[in-house]
């Protein structure tokens, strides 16, 4: 089975196995190739038929997947893809996810390798979400939905298999997450009051486009009896500031989901700067707060200029900067948003969905292979 050796790094080794569900599996296991759930066999023909869904040459790495800086071809992706339970239409935007998440930005190294329980985190917009089936509503960051599962897993399976993102060895993560397993949702656009997130990050609205961040776990906002937009951005401030996040040390882009019903009631009042600009100015943390090493050792270092002799009635902010702050519209009815912290040394990417000559992709067709 040579997809096996493609997804090792080791073209020139021979795997023997049979397409047999249950003695792939154990291969699998045997190999630490996988995340230990069970993976689709990656033959030949099935690697085959999801690169008809690539037109780059499939031997040339897209990417350099830290901490091991393994080359993503898109012959390892495929492999990955397949074991992941990937249909071959998926591949386009797989693909744009991992070269996204290698930009220098996203500091991919640090989210691998950290102790922090962090993980890349795929925000979809644009035309592609309905044509792959992309759940943005209810239960959008649980199961259910076979592309959401399926590519994020994927993601994950070439941060392990190409990137050496193993636990314990490339991924020192103190706890882990359910995040490491598949992160990937799409934003709500239809049931949004405001511009779509890639559109506010500088791309057309035709565009198919992801946004990858370096996050933890989203953290739910409950809020069922305020009855206005500043109300309820009050809330959702008081969640965002806590003692231990890294946000507070770094000059980050947290990330605050809305969701619809929550969303329609704050942009009755405020436009989404507005609403970033009072998240950032109430999200705040009184240093008193800290302990008095953390105080010594990192807010006196981080924030010497702003903050030289702390005292406990100062306040650090959970976002530095209006602008720094990320707000997408996700999720189903209810009366709820969530908070979702980040790596803290990490900045978002967002890139549109492109085919190989650089045309703005209409479709996932527009990478399907013609006979």
């Amino acid at each position: 089975m040579s997809a096996l050796a493609e997804l090792l790094q080791a073209p020139g080794v021979s795997i023997d196995a049979d397409d047999d569900f249950d003695a792939v599996k154990a291969l699998v296991m045997q190999k630490g190739w996988g995340d230990g759930l069970p993976v689709v066999p990656p033959t030949e023909a099935r690697v085959a038929a999801m690169l008809e869904y690539c037109d780059r040459p499939w031997d040339q790495p897209v990417a350099k997947i830290p901490p091991r800086w393994g080359e993503a071809t898109p012959l390892r992706l495929a492999a990955n893809a397949v074991m992941a339970g990937c249909e071959p239409r998926y591949f386009p935007l797989y693909l744009l996810a991992i070269e996204a998440m290698c930009e220098e930005p996203l500091n991919l190294y640090g989210v691998q390798a950290t102790t922090h329980l962090c993980a890349p985190l795929v925000i979809v917009n644009g035309p592609v979400v309905k044509e792959l089936d992309i759940n943005a509503g209810h239960n959008a960051f649980g199961p259910g939905h076979k592309a959401n599962a399926t590519i994020g897993r994927a993601i994950r399976l070439a941060l392990l298999n190409i990137g050496g993102a193993i636990p314990a060895l490339g991924d020192m993560s103190t706890f882990g997450s359910p995040a490491k397993y598949s992160y990937l949702v799409a934003e709500n656009e239809a049931e949004s009051p405001w511009e779509p997130l890639h559109v506010e990050r500088g791309l057309p609205r035709e565009a198919s486009a992801v946004t990858v961040i370096g996050a933890e776990c989203p953290h739910n906002v409950n809020d069922h009896e305020s009855l206005d937009g500043e109300g309820l951005l009050t809330t959702i401030a008081g969640t965002m500031a806590t003692a231990g996040s890294n946000d507070i040390y770094y000059k980050a882009q947290p990330l605050v989901i809305m969701g619809p019903e929550h969303a329609r009631a704050v942009a009755a009042q405020f436009s989404k700067a507005e609403a970033k600009s009072f998240l950032q100015q109430h999200a705040t943390l009184p240093v008193g707060r800290l302990s008095r090493d953390n105080i010594e050792r990192r807010v006196k270092v981080t924030w010497k200029d702003r903050l030289p002799d702390p005292k406990p009635d100062d306040v650090l902010y959970a976002v530095q900067r209006p602008e720094d702050l990320l707000i997408a519209v996700i999720g189903g009815a209810g009366k709820h948003s969530a908070f979702v912290p980040t790596f803290g040394a990490t900045q978002a990417v967002t890139r549109a969905l492109k085919t190989a000559d650089g045309r703005l992709a209409q479709s996932v067709a527009d990478f399907r292979k013609r006979p």
